[in-house]
């Protein structure tokens, strides 16, 4: 008896290193990805937009694999889209958010920074997690948009100098604020973390993300729903109880990074959702 895949959806590739982080904590779990590059990105689009296409997105996932739980990795689609998906399907979401609170425990100096996207910086989703759990807190939150579109469409074929300038560029930007701790409030930007945590360590700033806590909350959500989950034919094409399948959703031609993400990540690219 097989059990029915964990999956992880983005607008891109962003949820992924938050897939691989799950994959060490729960090693005999199967795992599928999405990445809605139909829709891509999710940041700076009105809510509704967001949400018509999540909740989208979800109803072809339910409907051609049959996950058991499904972690939204994406800070602007947990912000926007979480509250419509667990109203309308019956299975357990996980999503992500700007990890202020062991941000604001972390922190020595009281004074802590967040990069995400525009959406997220401007959002009263972030400005109540702040009230909440860093209220003594000086929080400098910078949006960082371009570097969404460098990590989907150039981190790959770039050099190490070339990311390692293209974080510079945003580190730069604190500089000034006197932060110890910097939060990664988009999922995307995890595939630079070597680089953020070369040139924040020059800094004396601690980098903060929220992989260990989505990880553990998937666990304890499965513990919770493991009874009655199994299925004896796994996944209708058996792709996410092998390597993991990568899907995504638009049109042809594919672009070949997503099947080349695909492979770093050790999934198979099972093509387009439909």
């Amino acid at each position: 008896m097989r059990r029915k895949p964990i999956a992880f959806i983005d607008s891109g590739v962003g949820g992924l290193p938050y897939l691989a982080h799950t994959r060490r904590l729960l090693p005999a779990e199967s795992y599928l990805y999405v990445a809605d590059r139909a829709n891509f990105p999710y940041g700076g689009k009105p809510r509704r937009r967001i949400v018509a296409a999540v909740v989208s997105l979800v109803e072809k996932l339910i409907a051609r694999e049959d996950p058991r739980l499904i972690v939204v990795a994406c800070n602007t689609a947990s912000v926007v889209a979480l509250e419509a998906l667990r109203a309308r399907f019956p299975i357990p979401f996980v999503g992500v958010v700007p990890a202020v609170k062991p941000a604001a425990a972390a922190s020595g100096h009281r004074r802590i920074g967040v990069l995400a996207t525009r959406g997220t910086v401007e959002g009263k989703y972030l400005r109540d997690l702040v009230e909440r759990f860093a209220a003594g807190c000086t929080v400098v939150s910078l949006p960082a948009g371009e570097l969404v579109d460098f990590v989907e469409q150039e981190s790959l074929e770039a050099s190490r100098g070339q990311r390692l300038a293209r974080v510079a560029s945003e580190v730069d930007r604190f500089q000034q604020a006197g932060i110890d701790a910097l939060v990664l409030g988009c999922t995307h930007f995890l595939h630079l973390e070597e680089e953020f945590r070369e040139l924040l360590a020059a800094e004396g700033i601690q980098l903060i993300d929220s992989r260990d806590g989505v990880a553990r909350q998937v666990a304890r959500l499965l513990d919770a729903v493991t009874a009655g989950t199994q299925s004896a034919s796994g996944s209708r094409r058996g792709l996410a109880a092998a390597a993991g399948a990568f899907y995504v959703t638009g049109g042809p031609p594919i672009e070949e990074r997503y099947r080349l993400f695909a492979e770093r990540f050790g999934l198979s690219f099972a093509g387009v959702l439909t």
